[in-house]
């Protein structure tokens, strides 16, 4: 056989090779991984989209959105989020966290003045400010805070509000998600679902 049959048949063979692989691994395997998606979670393989009292959508269950003015100032009648470092905040497209280490001069001035802006806004010692409410998480884009910073905000939102602290405080109790699988993680609160809930209770 000569070398050119050789290179030839090599050519045909790398050609119905890739062929059969981009339709196995590139058409089947994703029709199969979409096709169990949607049959076992379909919320969560479309996006986990979260839709307000008039159906419409608001926002995704698993990223986080900012509830401010166009200023940047926390809107006070609104639970707020823990502060995002993915692009102007809550970028989905710039997902990242600062990557700045624990003693970095930017990061330590940031949260000191987080530290101060929220002690201020919800009327408390820095002290009893908890962590995640000044600090970004590794995404930039966690749609839940900590069951502390949550419970912190609820004096805050009645007073806005003109509702019962203790009505607030029980949103905040019924939307606690525990740890998954009952060890792994913290238990958690999602910002716009509660956000979401307390709008109903207002009305």
């Amino acid at each position: 056989m000569s070398s050119r049959s050789r290179s030839g048949r090599q050519y045909w063979v790398a050609i119905r090779a890739m062929v059969v692989l981009t339709a196995v691994l590139g058409v089947g395997y994703t029709a199969v991984i979409t096709g169990v998606g949607q049959l076992a979670m379909p919320a969560q393989a479309n996006g986990q989209l979260v839709q307000d009292a008039d159906g419409q959508t608001v926002g995704s269950a698993l990223i986080g959105q900012s509830f401010t003015d166009a200023d940047g100032a926390a809107l006070p009648e609104w639970f707020q989020s823990r502060p995002s470092a993915a692009g102007d905040g809550y970028d989905a497209s710039a997902s990242s966290g600062s990557n700045y280490g624990p003693e970095n001069a930017d990061l330590i001035a940031a949260i000191g003045d987080r530290l101060a802006s929220v002690a201020k806004l919800e009327g408390v010692s820095e002290s009893e400010v908890p962590a995640d409410a000044v600090t970004a998480s590794a995404s930039g884009l966690d749609p839940q805070i900590s069951p502390e910073y949550a419970r912190l905000q609820v004096p805050r939102i009645a007073e806005a509000r003109d509702l019962p602290e203790d009505e607030v405080a029980e949103l905040v109790e019924n939307h606690i998600q525990a740890r998954d699988l009952g060890i792994l993680g913290d238990p958690t609160v999602n910002v716009l679902e509660l956000n979401l809930a307390l709008a109903a209770l207002a009305d």
